[in-house]
């Protein structure tokens, strides 16, 4: 299973990082070793002061694909979930500042949370109209729409699929809306959907 994240595919969180907005969406990779587990909680690096909460759309791949056009994309997922891309902010920094990959910021064990799926004829919406947030202790800490997407979701597809042949079980994480900051032990981190609950992650 590939692991394939978007970055900088939401305007209101590019500019709370200060970041600059790229022409082509920018893609990286977690690997395998990133998943965390089922019903396991999230325990925060000691290589890190300041891991950060990223809730996103995910969407599974359900068939082999390369190059694929944007107008076919939709017959290559029909489940999608929501995801945390956990982030040490403060190691990304340094290593963006030196010119380096980002990986270790990344890309570490258990970085990737993945929710319960749903099926996207169960949802009855367009996957480019979909509400998802994040509540952190009980309180709202990030809320999108999919339509906030600065590339949606078929053409990230497209996109993606001219560089990494897709495969199944293959997931993409889609990117974070503006409200990421700081977990610490103790917090509980609870992803929706839709106003379902898919994902929650107790943080160590």
């Amino acid at each position: 299973m590939k692991i394939i994240c978007i970055g900088r595919n939401y305007s209101d969180h590019i500019a709370e990082l200060k970041n600059e907005r790229e022409a082509e969406p920018v893609l990286f990779l977690k690997p395998e070793t990133a998943s965390l587990l089922k019903k396991q909680p999230f325990f925060i690096p000691d290589f890190s002061e300041n891991v950060q909460h990223e809730i996103e759309l995910v969407i599974r791949i359900n068939r082999l694909g390369k190059n694929i056009a944007p107008q076919f994309a939709k017959k290559y997922y029909s489940e999608v979930t929501v995801g945390l891309d956990f982030t040490a902010r403060d190691l990304q920094t340094q290593l963006k500042e030196k010119g380096l990959p980002w990986e270790k910021a990344k890309a570490f064990d258990g970085s990737a949370a993945i929710g319960k799926w749903k099926s996207l004829d169960e949802l009855d919406k367009e996957v480019d109209q979909l509400d998802f947030g994040l509540q952190k202790n009980g309180e709202w800490a990030q809320r999108g729409n999919t339509s906030q997407m600065i590339t949606p979701v078929d053409e990230l597809i497209s996109y993606v699929s001219k560089f990494f042949t897709l495969k199944i079980g293959d997931v993409i994480f889609t990117g974070t809306p503006a409200g990421v900051s700081r977990v610490v032990a103790g917090d509980q981190l609870i992803g929706f959907l839709e106003n379902e609950q898919l994902l929650n992650i107790s943080v160590k």
